[in-house]
């Protein structure tokens, strides 16, 4: 089998630890006070209102649709997508009939251009309430979905481990998130699907690793250290680790230069995801997993 990293490597991760702890920590508490005080730029799944994306024959002044749309409808938010031709125009948490705020936005982009002149795309509506609820089901999945890691991984290995995947799960997330909020990048259902997507990536990655540590301590002698048993179950499992979360990270590439502006922000928190995922299972689970065994033993 191809192998980036041979297994007789002899790298000691664990010797690390508190160094993995040391970065993870600043770069989740970071995350916190990006989401506790930017907060978030919720699209219209989460914020409700409308959203139009139209396509001009030719480059149309944003400032123009501003006035004029802004006229009609009150605040907007205008934007390009993709190039020069493409225009989001949003109106969130809009109150009233929220079809008349995408027929009066279609009606003031014909008398201002002409019928011609461009095409509607999309249009999304989604109510204020409907909007709030979507917000909570999305929260809600996410943990319902560490909880069932902390029961399964708590049912194969044991609960020292389903802790350690679950931390650095929420760290993956976490992480992903505040990165988000750092950006002012748009967060919607697709993001949620990411992120979802990460939990299940990170625990993949953070089970194979678990797995082979598990089967060397039970081979282990009494007399084994167990830093180095943990570390060679670490080093054997690097190169699959490697060539996997290459590539993955590959194929989410070639989506986020590829995909189009609709599924940019997903295939975005993918990269991060994956490459923070392939960090984390060694840098916090399996460094946790550690911590806590060798505080046990000097008990």
């Amino acid at each position: 089998m191809f192998e980036i990293i041979k297994q007789n490597t002899k790298i000691d991760f664990l010797s690390r630890a508190k160094i993995f702890f040391a970065i993870s920590g600043i770069f989740v508490i970071l995350s916190i006070v990006l989401i506790f005080t930017k907060g978030f730029n919720y699209g219209i799944d989460f914020a409700g209102g409308t959203l139009v994306q139209a396509k001009f024959e030719k480059a149309p002044e944003l400032t123009k649709i501003r006035n004029a749309v802004g006229q009609e409808v009150g605040e907007v938010v205008i934007q390009n997508f993709g190039n020069d031709r493409e225009v989001l125009i949003r109106v969130e948490k809009a109150s009233g009939n929220l079809q008349e705020i995408s027929d009066n936005i279609r009606l003031t982009l014909t008398d201002t251009f002409g019928t011609e002149a461009f095409d509607i795309v999309r249009v999304e509506q989604v109510g204020p309430q409907v909007g709030a609820q979507l917000k909570n089901k999305a929260t809600l999945a996410i943990v319902y979905a560490l909880i069932g890691i902390l029961i399964y991984v708590s049912l194969r290995f044991e609960f020292t481990y389903s802790v350690g995947a679950v931390i650095a799960i929420f760290h993956d997330v976490l992480i992903t998130l505040g990165i988000f909020s750092f950006l002012g990048m748009e967060i919607n259902l697709p993001i949620v699907a990411a992120a979802l997507t990460i939990v299940g990536y990170s625990l993949n990655d953070t089970i194979v690793v678990f797995d082979r540590i598990r089967e060397k301590l039970k081979a282990a002698s009494d007399k084994a250290v167990l830093k180095d048993v943990m570390n060679k179950s670490i080093n054997e499992t690097l190169s699959r680790t490697l060539l996997t979360s290459g590539t993955t990270l590959l194929a989410v590439l070639s989506l986020y230069l590829f995909g189009g502006e609709v599924i940019k922000g997903f295939a975005f928190a993918l990269l991060i995801g994956v490459i923070i995922g392939t960090y984390s299972s060694i840098g916090v689970a399996t460094s946790m997993v550690f911590a806590y065994k060798q505080y046990k033993i000097s008990k």
